[in-house]
């Protein structure tokens, strides 16, 4: 809608009658005269088919080749490869001498100022400049090309200003004013246009971003860092703004890489975060690869331009112009990919919703950009607003792309958590298998050692006791005190296995009794009066859980173990209590260790 009105004042404009009258000379005032298109005419040229000469452009100008420019409105040829000279006759009518500026506001490879004063046969150049050169090192410091020239009271003069323009689009907004109104301008230009707090607010978004990135890894906001970067510097370069904040380095590569050249790169990272958004690597991968060659094609594309133009504008101007042609149509095919996957997503009933929230965002910055680039291409003449459409696309844009990624990231985290519980859940069921196991081993051991290893040694030692045994113990009274050490060796084995068993598998493990399995196991240890085995129980201990029970067994077990074979205790206490969300158990002795006599809670 925003285009379509564009487009339709533009033409009303064009069609309707004319009713400025155009001035044979502008009158320049303090602080600030008419306006610059009230008068001056303008000329084009191919390159190199004659010399930068001001002579040369005052025969075409006697000839009648030189055509007015748009009334009130900056001179915009669009996607034009030639030289362009503006004839500008001025006078000075303060009483006054005074010194004035005519300043070019956007990027120009090179420019010159010229002039003729009464009386004079030729033209005089002023001073040349170019836009390579950052604001600190020009003649005049400012972020505008700017060329003085002084009148004196009532003194008129006929002035040519020449500038090559070879970044594929001819818009020239130029003012002529007095060095001291040029200067209280350029003061307050950052506040009245919005920039300081512009510029802040994308910053501040990118910055935001990458600490997202930090927590989440989420690759998609280095993607949204990348793309505000990109425009940034391309509004930034838009104003002239970089030629005041960049040094001399990075102020020229960014003009070798080309203006025009970081919205491609902004597009390329547009696609990746569309891509990631919208998911498309799983559920469209035919639009996902297409996406990533366009996306590789447009930063293989910049970085080409970046080695060639320099070289091409010095050598084969041919070149530059295909190089100029082949972005605009890159930007083209980027940009349109967004819509075609928008659209095909919106058609798609899975897709729709997700489809429909990144179309907004879309639209905001589409609309910004369309306003932009059909200025850029010469069809219009609209700036709706300062500093431009493009910026406060980019502004609605963000805003919307925060709400969406700030969604993202609510989703991410309910993702998350739901992979937290499934993880865990596997986990313990894992550890349930693992524990299932264990148990089912031990009672195996405990088994084979109470079914088998336990009689055979009761036999033994009943084997031991025997009357022949004894007998031939008797006959050989060196053999007997020996006799009498392997019956009692036998006897303790005896014990420690069926001890052991008792360890390994309680005696009510089916019934799953904690308080019945720890008795048993204190009333076999008690057997032989040392050591005094002492256990004190809460309440609700039996109804826990079989796995709690079964682990808690396990635990008093080899503490009670340990005391009675390392500690060398003679009374062990065993405290039990169960708590509303914890079981606390206590296991104390009187042997020796690191705290003799003291708990060892656990």
């Amino acid at each position: 809608m925003v285009l379509m009105l564009s487009w339709w004042r533009v033409q009303a404009a064009q069609t309707a009658p004319e009713l400025h009258v155009l001035r044979d000379t502008l009158l320049l005032k303090d602080p600030k005269g008419a306006h610059i298109s009230e008068a001056y005419r303008y000329y084009t040229e191919p390159f190199g088919s004659t010399p930068a000469d001001p002579e040369h452009a005052e025969a075409a100008w006697r000839a009648g080749r030189f055509r007015p420019g748009p009334w009130h409105k900056t001179l915009n040829l669009g996607l034009m490869h030639r030289r362009v000279w503006m004839r500008l006759p001025v006078r000075n009518t303060e009483p006054q001498r005074l010194r004035f500026l005519w300043s070019i506001f956007n990027f120009t490879d090179s420019a010159a100022l010229y002039c003729r004063r009464a009386g004079e046969a030729k033209f005089t150049r002023l001073g040349a400049a170019s836009s390579w050169v950052p604001a600190a090192e020009r003649t005049f410091p400012a972020r505008s090309l700017s060329f003085p020239f002084a009148l004196e009271p009532g003194e008129a003069a006929v002035l040519y200003l020449r500038l090559d323009a070879h970044t594929g689009g001819i818009y020239l907004p130029t003012y002529i004013e007095t060095t001291e109104h040029f200067l209280a301008w350029e003061m307050g230009f950052p506040f009245e246009r919005h920039w300081v707090w512009l510029l802040g607010f994308y910053l501040s978004s990118a910055l935001f971003n990458l600490v997202l990135f930090a927590f989440l890894r989420d690759r998609i906001h280095l993607w949204y860092v990348a793309y505000v970067l990109a425009v940034t510097l391309f509004l930034m370069m838009e104003d002239g703004l970089d030629a005041m904040l960049l040094p001399a380095g990075p102020y020229r590569l960014l003009w070798s890489m080309g203006q025009y050249n970081f919205m491609l790169l902004a597009g390329a990272a547009g696609i990746g975060i569309m891509q990631l958004f919208l998911r498309l690597r799983g559920g469209w991968p035919r639009l996902y690869r297409a996406g990533n060659w366009l996306a590789g094609m447009a930063v293989a594309f910049v970085a080409g331009y970046a080695g060639l133009f320099q070289w091409a504008v010095r050598h084969n101007l041919p070149t530059v112009e295909a190089l100029n042609w082949a972005r605009e149509l890159l930007m083209v095919l980027v940009f349109g990919y967004g819509w075609v996957v928008l659209i095909a997503l919106l058609l798609h009933r899975r897709w729709r919703r997700l489809a429909a929230y990144y179309a907004l965002t879309y639209l905001f910055f589409f609309i910004g950009y369309g306003i932009f680039w059909l200025n850029h291409l010469g069809l219009t003449s609209f700036n709706p607003v300062y500093p431009n459409t493009l910026a406060w696309g980019l502004v609605l844009e963000l805003l919307v792309l925060s709400a969406l990624l700030t969604g993202r990231f609510r989703h991410t985290l309910r993702h998350n958590a739901r992979l937290r519980v499934q993880h865990l859940r596997q986990r313990n069921a894992h550890s349930a298998r693992l524990i299932a196991a264990q148990d089912e081993e031990r009672e195996q051991l405990a088994r084979e050692l109470h079914d088998a290893l336990g009689p055979n040694i009761a036999a033994l030692h009943m084997a031991w006791q025997s009357e022949a045994v004894r007998e031939a113990l008797a006959s050989a009274p060196a053999a007997a005190a020996v006799g009498q050490l392997t019956e009692e060796i036998l006897r303790e084995l005896y014990n420690q296995v069926r001890q052991l068993s008792h360890v390994l598998l309680p005696a009510e493990s089916v019934t799953n009794r904690l308080t019945t399995s720890i008795t048993t196991l204190r009333d076999m240890l008690n057997l032989h009066g040392t050591p005094q085995v002492h256990t004190d129980f809460g309440p609700g201990l039996d109804e826990l859980p079989p796995a709690v029970q079964s682990a808690a067994f396990r635990i008093v077990a080899e503490l009670v173990n340990n005391a009675v074979r390392h500690a060398q205790a003679r009374q062990v206490r065993v405290h039990l209590r169960r708590h509303s969300t914890a079981l606390e158990l206590c296991v104390s002795d009187d042997g020796r260790g690191f705290g003799r006599g003291e708990d060892t809670p656990l």
